[in-house]
């Protein structure tokens, strides 16, 4: 079944999105969507990745919450540059949303965008935001059958962070598993196995967004 409405949303958006993506093309910015559950660690990734290669590049972040400045805020602590969008219950950032926050940034003084998604595994999935790449964030926490349960946000992301890996002692969570039905989904997506608190695969994270934004450069 067609939904007129919806697909005449998503239509407006992805037109927006065009702009967008020509937009950060002529500056040379490498923009990443991210997007996972409430509480899969976004934040804290951001905050290691803006800490850890602030002397490497220029990078900056559009936060996405339903409600609160809390993540931008924590984000600016690490010296980059910040602006929060509050949607007021809406459950996804979208490519209008984006313009506008834009105004607050300074385009030629931005290597990397980071684009913190509302915290859902549905509907960010469906919105262009004018990105480069979806990256999908997964917990171990929350069990290794969410690709399963959420192919969308699987098959549309360029990679996958798996994290908070300090916690598979604790948790009954196959990792196998879990990159079996992601990668099922999305053969050459890459996986890394990350922890904010031991520092566990952040080097082979960072070595891809190195890689990503010099092929943004051509």
């Amino acid at each position: 079944m067609e939904i007129p409405v919806v697909r005449n949303i998503l239509e407006a958006n992805d037109k927006i999105a065009v702009n967008l993506k020509e937009l950060f093309a002529k500056h040379g910015i490498l923009v990443l969507n991210l997007i996972s559950s409430p509480g899969a660690g976004k934040t804290s990734i951001l905050e290691r990745t803006l800490t850890d290669l602030k002397n490497e590049f220029k990078m900056a972040v559009i936060e996405g919450d339903c409600q609160t400045d809390n993540d931008a805020r924590r984000v600016a602590e690490t010296g980059a540059k910040a602006v929060q969008i509050n949607t007021d219950g809406g459950c996804h950032l979208d490519s209008n949303m984006i313009t506008a926050a834009l105004a607050n940034f300074d385009m030629d003084n931005i290597d990397i965008l980071f684009i913190e998604n509302v915290g859902n595994l549905v509907c960010p999935v469906e919105f262009d935001c004018g990105e480069d790449f979806k990256i999908a964030l997964l917990s171990v926490p929350e069990g290794d059958d969410k690709p399963e349960k959420y192919p969308a946000l699987f098959e549309k992301s360029s990679a996958m962070i798996l994290n908070k890996c300090d916690l598979l002692p604790y948790v009954q969570f196959d990792v196998e598993r879990a990159k079996r039905f992601a990668t099922q989904l999305n053969k050459d997506m890459p996986v890394f196995q990350t922890s904010c608190t031991t520092s566990e695969g952040l080097d082979t994270w960072y070595e891809w967004l190195r890689t990503a934004h010099a092929a943004k450069q051509k």
